[in-house]
C-alpha cells in the first residue's frame, strides 16, 4: 500500500473516530490521537527526509491536507459539542428572576464627615471659600510666619511632631492656620475662607486631648474688620451648631498671631463650654503675608 493511500486511510479513521466523540473529553483523546505528535499523520510528516527529493514537494502536499481535512473536522465538532454542553447548562441551571434579591446594607458618613459637611455648607452660604492643605508642613508656615517666637513653648518635641532630619525644619502641623498662612500668600485680600483637616500634637492621650484631631479654622481679610465682626460671625456659627437660643461669651486670652485675642464659649444645656480661640489677626502676621496693614485689617478663629 502506497504512501498517499495510507495517508487516506488515517484520514478516514481520524474523521469517524472525531464524528464519535460524544463530549468534549472524548474529542480531547480523539485529538492527540489524530492530530498530536504521535499520531499517524506525524508519522508520515516524519518520513519526508527520507523521499526522493523530486517526491517531496507532492507528498508535502497531502500531508498538509491530511492534516487541513483533520483539524476542520475536530473544529467542527468542538463547536458542535460546546453548543450541546452550553445548552444542557442553561436547561438545568434555570435562574429565577422573579425571586427578590437581598439588598445590600447602605454605607453611611463618618460623623467627623457629617460635622465637616456641615460647616462647610453654612461658611459657603455666607461667602466663604473652603481651603485645605498639606499634613507635612515648614516650621515657617507652622510657627515663624504666625508670630510664633523660636523658644515659645509649642515648637518644643513635646509639644510637636518634628520630622527626621531636623534640618529639614518640617513638622506634623499642630493646627490649620498654615492654610491661613498660604491662602494670603496666594489671594490678594478680601479673604473669606475656612480650614478644615486634622492636626498633630504630641500630647497624651485621655478624655480630652488626644495626638491626632480635627480644627477648623476661619480667616477674614478685608477693609475695616473689627472685633464685632468676628463676634458677629460666632454668634451666627454657633445658633447654627447648637441651635436658636445659643450664646456666646469672649474671655481675654493670647495667642501670637491675634492681638487683641480671645478665648470663645458657648452657652448650651445649662453650662457654659469651652468652644476655642479667636482674635483680630496680628498685623505682623498680615505683614509676613504680604498684606498692608495700613489698609487692611482681619480676624481669625479656630475650634
Amino acid at each position: 500500500m502506497t504512501a498517499q493511500a495510507d495517508l487516506q486511510r488515517f484520514v478516514a479513521e481520524a474523521v469517524a473516530d472525531i464524528s464519535q466523540a460524544q463530549d468534549l473529553d472524548q474529542l480531547k483523546i480523539a485529538r492527540l490521537a489524530h492530530a498530536g505528535d504521535k499520531s499517524p499523520i506525524a508519522g508520515q510528516s516524519r518520513l519526508l527526509g527520507s523521499l526522493p527529493a523530486d517526491q517531496k514537494a507532492s507528498m508535502g502536499k497531502i500531508i498538509g491536507e491530511a492534516r487541513a481535512t483533520v483539524a476542520l473536522a475536530i473544529e467542527t465538532k468542538t463547536q458542535e459539542l460546546e453548543t450541546l454542553r452550553d445548552a444542557k447548562v442553561l436547561s438545568t441551571e434555570v435562574v429565577d428572576v422573579s425571586l427578590p434579591v437581598q439588598r445590600g446594607h447602605k454605607g453611611g458618613l463618618h460623623p467627623l464627615t457629617i460635622l465637616k459637611n456641615e460647616i462647610n455648607d453654612f461658611f459657603i452660604a455666607q461667602g466663604y471659600s473652603v481651603a485645605e492643605g498639606p499634613e507635612l508642613e515648614s516650621e515657617w508656615l507652622n510657627f515663624d510666619a504666625l508670630n510664633i517666637a523660636p523658644d515659645h513653648p509649642a515648637r518644643t518635641m513635646q509639644d510637636t511632631f518634628f520630622i527626621e532630619p531636623r534640618d529639614a525644619h518640617l513638622v506634623l502641623r499642630t493646627h490649620t492656620s498654615p492654610v491661613q498662612i498660604r491662602t494670603m500668600l496666594e489671594n490678594k485680600p478680601p479673604i473669606y475662607v475656612i480650614c478644615p483637616g486634622r492636626t498633630f500634637r504630641a500630647d497624651e492621650l485621655d478624655a480630652t486631648h488626644t495626638p491626632v484631631f480635627h480644627q477648623v479654622e476661619g480667616l477674614v481679610v478685608d477693609k475695616g474688620i473689627t472685633m464685632a465682626h468676628l463676634k458677629g460671625t460666632l454668634d451666627l456659627f454657633a445658633q447654627k451648631m447648637f441651635g436658636d437660643q445659643a450664646i456666646t461669651r469672649l474671655r481675654p486670652s493670647f495667642f501670637p498671631f491675634t492681638e487683641p485675642s480671645a478665648e470663645v464659649d458657648v452657652f448650651f444645656n445649662g453650662r457654659w463650654i469651652e468652644w476655642g480661640g479667636c482674635g483680630m489677626v496680628n498685623p505682623k502676621v498680615l505683614q509676613a503675608c504680604g498684606v498692608d496693614t495700613e489698609t487692611y485689617s482681619g480676624f481669625a478663629f479656630g475650634m
